[in-house]
Parts: structure tokens; sequence; C-alpha cells
């Protein structure tokens, strides 16, 4: 499949778009339900490998050469580099942490291949300087893809995420 020889380099839109182009507008899935729950059940998994702050359980959820940037933009490539990062970040700064997906939106692209859209909130992190941190939101974009029977995390790329507002019309009076 064209999209393991992809750089996510300009974020997952430019994957999302080879591999759309290459499908039709509604992709047939068989067991659609039973997909749904299986990427549910990814997610579910996810969520509790990091309120227990479990890195190798975190990483076994995701493919060998999995891509994941961060919440503040840091790139990480691979399993092994997923896990050693995922360690770091439970040792101090979100070794209390308690996360929860708040709303999962899957869209098939192909049979094995999902976009799955994950909103979610945290508390009990810490800053750098040691401070506790604010609650936090912030919104997942993830490609799965079925290997061998099982859903994998192929792609992760994860932001903060604050209430839309409106756009300005015009330049602020002054």
């Amino acid at each position: 499949m064209k999209c393991r020889t992809l750089a996510i380099t300009g974020g997952l839109l430019v994957l999302a778009s080879v591999l759309r182009s290459q499908t039709t507008p509604q992709t047939p899935v068989a067991n659609q339900n039973q997909e749904e729950a299986a990427i549910r059940k990814v997610e579910a998994d996810l969520q509790q490998a990091s309120n227990r702050h479990d890195a190798k359980a975190w990483a076994n959820l995701c493919t060998e050469d999995v891509d994941v940037v961060n919440v503040v933009g840091w790139w990480w490539r691979g399993r092994p580099q997923i896990e050693k990062k995922v360690a770091e970040l439970n040792t101090y700064l979100f070794r209390v942490s308690t996360l929860t997906n708040e709303e999962i939106h899957i869209r098939f692209l192909t049979s094995d291949v999902a976009i799955v859209h994950v909103r979610w909130s945290m508390v009990g992190g810490r800053n750098p300087d040691g401070t506790p941190g604010q609650p936090q939101k912030g919104l997942e974009t993830q490609v799965l893809h079925k290997l061998a029977g099982k859903w994998l995390i192929a792609a992760f790329h994860n932001t903060d995420s604050v209430p839309e507002v409106p756009f300005p019309t015009e330049p602020p009076k002054k």
C-alpha cells in the first residue's frame, strides 16, 4: 500500500489526501459496526495505558513504524522511540495525570485504513517547572491500519484545543 512509503512532513493531510483519492466517496466496509467497535477498543486501550502510565502498552497499540507528532510538535518515529518518550513523559510530567476520551469519530478510507479523530481532556499533569498544570483539552488525528486482523495506530498527531470563536471580519477599532 502506498501509505507506508509516505513521509508525514506536512501532517496527516498528505497521507489522507493520497489515500482518499484511491477510494470511492463511500468506501464500503464489511462488518462496519464490528470494525468500528474494534477501533473504539484501541482508543479505550490507549486511554487506559495512558492512565496506568504504561508506555509499553501504549506503544504496543502502534505499528512498528508509527509516526507520532505530540501536542507540542515533536516528531517521534517507530515503536521503540514512542515507548521511550511516553515513559519519559510519565516519569514526572504525567505521572498522576488522567486522560479522558470525550468524542471519537471514525471514517474508513479503505477496509483496512481509517482516520480517527479523538477529542480528549486531561487533568493532573505538571508543568516543567513543577507547578500543577491546568486541565487541558485537545484533538488527536490518527491513521489506523488493520494488519493481520488487528487495528494499530500508524500515525498520530496531537494538538491542544481551545473553543472555536468567529474570525474577525475587520481590523479592531482604535
